[in-house]
């Protein structure tokens, strides 16, 4: 058994299998996730105090912050890359 890993940037990676969604930060509906998944100690800051790009949803609920954009995270969870920093 294979487990692949994705890139979120600055040396962070997620289980591939396990992301639900990556969505933009930008909304408001997206704000109040973060913020609930705060309150529910369930998010995972990974933007290494950057400004947030993306937001990645697992499937354990757990809310991952990323300083890389929406965009280039779902391209490398659609390529078969290895990791790379």
């Amino acid at each position: 058994m294979s487990v692949k890993l994705l890139n979120i940037g600055f040396g962070n990676v997620v289980v591939s299998s396990r992301v639900v969604a990556i969505v933009s930060p930008n909304s408001a509906p997206m704000k109040r996730l973060k913020d609930e998944a705060k309150k529910d100690r369930k998010l995972v800051d990974a933007s290494q105090g950057r400004k947030t790009r993306s937001i990645i949803i697992t499937d354990s609920n757990h809310v991952i912050l990323s300083a890389v954009q929406s965009e280039t995270v779902a391209q490398r969870l659609d390529s078969d890359e290895p990791v790379s920093s």
